[in-house]
């Protein structure tokens, strides 16, 4: 349709500039349990290098924050769950707390912390109601400190739940909050009203595929569903909208629809699934960017939203008690490298990587040829080194599950090689176990080779003492 009148036409071009400028760039999880995390201004160029803007911390590291001085990006910073009751007990906790960890950064440091969340997912049905009665006293005592502060108007509190806080019966206007944290749920959601906070909720369609293997796979991404849900003429074709809108419908149904929402993660793993896929993971990652950069809500939100994606790198030491999934979220690798194209909508065209990372010796720790699979010692040598590295490349349909017998029992010696910094002794399983400079790699079953930190190459007698004795009492525990 052609601009007859231009004063209309014109109107109509800056409400579409304002639109898009609504659109803020994407945010993205920073965890950090990781054995040899890369150097925290390596991650910050990172973060700047792909144009992202906003970060979420699960806690207050003070290396991280000082990173970020005068990064230009907006933070999110964490509160971990096991901080919860000292907070809500004791005001001067909470007044410590924000000093040392908010208004020294704000003040001083110039970094932009936006936010705090206070816990993280603290109403898992797992943690059996642990947190039930700390979680909205923290979150007063840390909203009264940050206001005593004066930060009040610059800094705003959130609590970040997990999507099994609401539920519904079958569509999204079903939904409301689960029945045995109703009536707490709706106090938070007051507080957060009064605050001018938003509510934070983390939303994971692979979990919906996980744990349902009749789950529709179609129905987990963004594109390809071909029965979508009407729910009163509201169309749903993924899970994503569906969820998301019946916290929506939560809110409403309890007096605040207007509420800001953020999404405090979202994303898909890579391995340690057979759904967990570097596949998988680009078509769902680049699915909700592609609908994220237009400014494509949901039904119930049809305008811009934020989010954050989780996450940035993968994170080997994390509890695998979910799935083994777990430790393989990051759009990047270990080594802060980019493990597919994904357009996120900054300068470039796809990710970019970390620069100037430092690598251990191309060496790695085998099962010997000579070995004899029915060695009474290669189950626990396995299960020892599983045990202590991480081996959840190792299964059913994931990166490694091709491997034969030996090569799993070279991946698993070689993991625990790499996780101690390459140390002779770390490579010394009874009678099985060989250093090679040949790359085992195979195909898309990648042998690791650590990255250098701190201690890497410099560890101390103490570290090599420790070692020792735990590789010593492994011996003697499994000649016994």
């Amino acid at each position: 349709m052609g601009c007859g009148r231009f004063r209309g036409c014109l109107v109509l071009v800056l409400c579409v500039v304002l639109l898009v400028g609504l659109v803020s760039g994407i945010g993205v999880n920073w965890g950090t349990q990781l054995t040899h995390p890369l150097p925290s201004s390596t991650v910050v160029k990172m973060l700047k290098d792909n144009g992202i803007q906003k970060v979420k911390l699960f806690d207050a590291d003070p290396d991280i924050l000082n990173a970020l001085k005068k990064s230009g990006i907006q933070v999110m910073v964490g509160i971990p769950n096991d901080m919860l009751y000292t907070l809500a007990n004791s005001m001067q906790a909470a007044e410590k707390w924000v000093s040392k960890n908010v208004s020294a950064f704000v003040s001083s440091a110039g970094v932009d912390i936006r936010y705090v969340a206070v816990g993280n997912e603290p109403f898992l049905s797992t943690y059996n109601g642990s947190f039930e009665t700390t979680t909205l006293p923290a979150l007063q005592n840390i909203q009264a400190a940050l206001v005593k502060a004066s930060l009040g108007n610059q800094v705003k509190v959130t609590v970040p739940l997990n999507a099994d806080v609401y539920q519904s019966a079958q569509v999204p206007s079903d939904g409301d909050f689960r029945q045995d944290i109703h009536d707490l749920m709706v106090q938070i959601v007051k507080f957060l009203s009064q605050n001018n906070a938003p509510f934070t909720v983390n939303i994971y369609p692979f979990i919906s595929l996980y744990e349902d293997p009749n789950f529709p796979v179609d129905y987990a991404f963004f594109n390809g569903f071909q029965s979508p849900i009407n729910d009163n003429g509201r169309i749903y074709d993924n899970v994503f909208d569906a969820n998301h809108d019946t916290l929506v419908w939560a809110l409403q149904k309890n007096g605040f629809g207007n509420m800001p929402i953020i999404v405090g993660e979202v994303g898909w793993p890579t391995d340690g699934d057979r759904n967990a896929n570097l596949q998988y993971a680009q078509r769902f990652n680049q699915g909700f960017m592609s609908r994220y950069m237009a400014g494509k809500g949901t039904p119930m939100r049809p305008g811009p939203m934020d989010a954050y994606l989780f996450s940035l790198i993968d994170e080997d030491a994390k509890s695998i008690q979910p799935g083994n999934f777990e430790r393989h979220w990051g759009l990047f690798y270990y080594d802060g490298q980019p493990k597919y194209q994904l357009n996120i909508g900054s300068r470039t065209n796809g990710l970019v990587g970390a620069t100037g990372v430092a690598y251990l010796a191309k060496k790695w720790c085998i099962l010997k040829p000579s070995a004899n699979l029915n060695d009474d010692q290669v189950a626990p040598s396995v299960s020892f080194a599983c045990q202590n590295a991480d081996c959840t490349s190792l299964g059913y349909q994931t990166s490694c599950g091709s491997l034969d017998t030996r090569g799993n029992i070279s991946y698993a010696f070689n993991s625990y090689y790499q996780r101690n910094d390459q140390i002779d002794s770390a490579c010394k399983f009874p009678g099985l176990s060989v250093v090679t400079d040949r790359d085992p790699s195979t195909g898309d079953c990648k042998f690791k080779i650590m990255i250098q930190t701190d201690s890497a190459g410099m560890l101390g007698n103490g570290r090599i003492w420790h070692l020792r004795m735990v590789l010593l009492a492994f011996l003697f525990f499994t000649l016994l």
